[in-house]
C-alpha cells in the first residue's frame, strides 16, 4: 500500500529532529550536518534507527540542507547527487535494520539564500537547485517528497515545480510561521494552505516554527481557510504538523528545549482532533518524543478505529466558519452586490472649522451619495488634513469616506504612522495617490520627498497591514481591514499612452488593488477602446471601477482640461456644445455628464463625481437627474 492509501486509513507518524540529534552528539552547528552522510554515515543511521525503533510510520533523510547553495555559503562544493543518496540509502538501511515497515521520505529545506526581490537568487536559479536536489532523491528511491521549513511561499512555489517536473511522488509541503502566526514574507496560515493546495499538494502544513500549542493555531486556521474557502466535495490535502519542542535555552555549550514526551503525546491527539493526518516534531524533539506521540496514536486508534477522512470530514461541519474577522466596508459590500456607486469629492477647509463641509456632506447623502471621497492637499494647497476631515463627517455625518492618501511628501514612518491612525478613526477605504506636486501649490518650496510609490503602498496595506504587520514584518496588533483604490485613466489620448496605462493599471492589480478611480471622462468611446485594448493585453479587467464624472462650468473650464492636464481626452463636439450654449454653460456641462454617465454605465460600476468651482448645487442636480 503506497503513502496516500495508508493516509486514508489512520494517521501516521514523522519522525523528529535530525539537527539537534547531531548537535547532541558533539557536532559543532558550523559543520555542515548534509555531509556528515559521506564523512559519519554510522552517526547518522544511528540516529534513523532511533526514531524507527521509537515507531515513526515516515523517516525522512538527513538531506535537508544538501542544496548547491547551501552547501556553497558553508564553503563546500559537494556532488549533490553523492550526498543526497548517501542520504537515502542510511535511511533505508536504518529502517531495515530496526526491523519495521515504514516509509521513506526525501528531506528538502530551503536554499539558505533568499529569492529576489528580497535576495540575489532568480526564481528560475531557484527551480534548477530544486531540480537537482530532488531528482537525485527520486532516483535514489524515496516515497514522498517533504518540503520543510519553508518561509517564502515563492520558493516553496519553485521547489514543488521542480519536484512535480522529476517525479509523480506524493509532496508534502511545510512552511515556517512565527510567533504571530505570520510566514517571514508576512503570509497567514489561510493564504499558505489556500496557496499550496492550489498548487496541488498532497499533504501541506507547518514544521518548526514554535511549539505544539501555537502550531496547532495555525492548523487549525489552515483547516478553517479550506471550510471557508473550497466548497464542499472538492478534494483537500491533508494536513501535517511537525512542531519544535518549545522555545529553545542555552545552557553552556547545549541547547535545551522545555516540551516533554508527555505533552508531545498528548498534543498528538490534539493535532489529530485539528485535522491532521501526519504528525511528527521538529528542532528539539527526540526519539522519547516520537515514542510518546506513537503509544498516544496507537490508543487512540485502538479504541476508535479512527479514519483520518471522516476525521476531515467533521472539521469541515464542526469548526467556526468565520473567515473574515472584520466587517467589509460599505463601499466594498455595495461593489460586490454589484450596485451603482456614487461617490462626491469633498475638499478639506482652509481652518480647523468643519461645520460648513460637514453641511456640504449632509447634502450630498441626502441626495443620494454612497460614499463621500475625502480630499487630501488638493493642487498641493494648505488645508486641513483629509484624515480629520474624514473622522468628523463620518462621525457627525453618518456617511462612510474614502480618504485619498498620497505618498508624495510622506517618508515610510510617516505613511505607516498615519495609517494606523486612519484606522484607529474607523477609516477603512483608502484611494492610494502620488499627489499633487508642491510646486504647484501654496508652498512650492517644500519637498516632494518620498520613501514609497502608489503600488508599493498598496501592496504594503494589503501584504502587511491587512495581516496586522509594518513594513519590516514586525507585528502591529490585529490586523487592519483596509479596502483599497487606486488611481486609473480611463481614456489614454493614444496607442502608446493606453499601453503604458494598461501595464501601470495590471501592475496596480497585481499588487492588490480593490477598485479604481478615474481620472475625468469626456469622451466615452476612447473609455471603450482603452478596456477593449487591456482585455486583448491582459484578460477580463474584472477590477470595479468609478469614472470620474467632472460636470464642465465654462468654455474656458474646457479647454484647460482639454490642453493643460494630461491623460483628457475632449473631442471639438464638447467645445462646440458648451461654445453654443451662450450663458448656459453650466446647464450644458451637466446634460454632458449625463450623457457620458449613460454611455458608461454598462461598463463601469459606479461613478467619482468632481464639483467645478464648489458647484454642490450642479452636483445634487446630476445626481437627481441619474438615481
Amino acid at each position: 500500500m503506497d503513502l496516500l492509501s495508508h493516509l486514508r486509513t489512520r494517521p501516521l507518524l514523522l519522525d523528529g529532529a535530525m539537527g539537534t540529534q547531531i548537535h547532541a552528539r558533539g557536532v559543532s552547528f558550523d559543520e555542515p550536518f548534509d555531509l556528515l552522510n559521506l564523512s559519519r554515515p554510522q552517526l547518522i543511521s544511528d540516529i534513523h534507527h532511533a526514531y524507527a525503533v521509537a515507531g515513526a510510520d515516515i523517516i525522512e533523510t538527513n538531506t535537508f540542507g544538501a542544496n548547491r547553495y547551501r552547501l556553497q555559503q558553508l564553503g563546500h562544493n559537494a556532488d549533490i547527487t553523492a550526498v543526497n543518496a548517501a542520504g537515502v540509502r542510511l535511511a533505508r538501511e536504518a529502517i531495515h535494520r530496526a526491523g519495521r515497515q515504514a516509509f521513506l521520505a526525501g528531506s528538502v529545506g530551503p536554499l539558505g539564500i533568499s529569492l529576489a526581490p528580497l535576495g540575489s537568487v532568480k526564481p528560475a536559479e531557484a527551480y534548477d537547485a530544486f531540480r537537482e536536489q530532488i531528482a537525485a532523491l527520486a532516483q535514489a528511491g524515496v516515497d514522498v517528497i517533504v518540503l520543510e521549513t519553508m518561509v517564502d511561499l515563492g520558493e516553496i512555489e519553485q521547489a514543488f515545480r521542480a519536484a512535480r517536473d522529476v517525479c509523480n511522488l506524493p509532496i508534502l509541503a511545510h512552511m515556517t510561521f512565527g510567533r504571530d502566526n505570520r510566514t517571514w514574507t508576512g503570509h497567514s496560515p489561510a493564504d499558505v494552505a489556500l496557496r499550496l493546495r492550489e498548487l496541488g499538494a498532497d499533504g501541506v502544513g507547518a514544521n518548526c516554527s514554535t511549539g505544539p500549542q501555537r502550531m496547532l493555531d495555525v492548523i487549525e486556521h489552515m483547516a478553517l481557510a479550506f471550510q471557508a474557502k473550497v466548497p464542499a466535495g472538492e478534494k483537500l490535502p491533508l494536513l501535517s504538523a511537525m512542531p519544535n519542542a518549545g522555545f529553545p535555552e542555552q545552557r553552556g555549550s547545549r541547547l535545551m528545549y522545555p516540551a516533554t514526551p508527555t505533552y508531545f503525546g498528548d498534543y498528538a491527539n490534539r493535532f489529530i482532533d485539528a485535522g491532521c493526518a501526519l504528525v511528527g516534531g521538529c528542532c528539539g524533539t527526540t526519539p522519547e518524543h516520537i515514542a510518546a506521540m506513537r503509544r498516544a496514536l496507537d490508543i487512540r486508534v485502538k479504541s476508535s478505529g479512527l479514519r483520518v477522512e471522516s476525521e476531515q470530514s467533521t472539521q469541515r461541519s464542526t469548526l467556526n466558519t468565520q473567515s473574515d474577522p472584520l466587517p467589509q466596508t460599505q463601499l466594498a459590500q455595495a461593489l460586490a452586490q454589484r450596485k451603482f456607486v456614487v461617490t462626491i469629492e469633498i475638499e478639506p477647509p482652509k481652518g480647523y472649522d468643519t461645520s460648513e463641509v460637514e453641511q456640504t456632506a449632509r447634502v450630498m447623502k441626502d441626495a443620494g451619495a454612497t460614499v463621500l471621497d475625502i480630499a487630501d492637499a488638493p493642487m498641493a494647497r494648505m488645508r486641513m488634513a483629509g484624515m480629520a476631515l474624514a473622522a468628523r463627517v463620518q462621525d457627525h455625518v453618518g456617511i462612510e469616506t474614502v480618504l485619498h492618501f498620497p505618498v508624495r511628501g510622506r517618508n515610510l514612518l510617516r505613511v505607516q504612522s498615519d495609517l494606523l491612525g486612519a484606522h484607529g478613526l474607523s477609516i477603512r477605504n483608502l484611494f492610494v495617490t502620488m499627489g499633487d506636486p508642491n510646486r504647484i501649490g501654496d508652498y512650492p518650496e517644500a519637498s516632494d520627498h518620498h520613501d514609497i510609490v502608489p503600488t508599493g503602498l498598496v501592496q504594503l496595506v494589503k501584504e502587511r497591514f491587512n495581516h496586522g504587520q509594518e513594513s519590516s514584518g514586525a507585528a502591529i496588533g490585529a490586523p487592519c481591514s483596509f479596502y483599497v483604490g487606486v488611481a486609473m485613466n480611463l481614456t489614454p489620448p493614444d496607442a502608446e499612452a493606453m499601453a503604458k496605462e494598461a501595464k501601470l493599471l495590471k501592475k496596480k492589480i497585481d499588487s492588490g488593488a480593490d477598485f479604481a478611480l478615474t481620472q475625468p471622462v469626456f469622451d466615452a468611446a476612447q473609455a471603450q477602446r482603452f478596456l477593449t485594448f487591456y482585455e486583448r493585453q491582459y484578460g477580463k479587467l474584472t477590477l470595479p471601477i468609478i469614472a470620474g464624472i467632472l460636470p464642465l462650468a465654462s468654455m474656458n473650464h474646457a479647454e484647460f482640461f482639454r490642453n493643460e492636464v494630461p491623460g483628457v481626452v475632449m473631442g471639438d463636439a464638447v467645445i462646440e456644445r458648451l461654445r453654443r450654449a451662450g450663458n448656459k454653460t453650466r446647464t450644458e456641462g451637466r446634460l454632458i455628464a449625463q450623457e457620458i454617465i449613460g454611455e458608461l454605465r454598462h461598463l463601469i460600476h459606479g461613478i467619482y463625481i468632481i464639483p467645478a468651482f464648489g458647484r454642490y448645487d450642479v452636483v445634487a442636480q446630476l445626481m437627481t437627474s441619474i438615481l
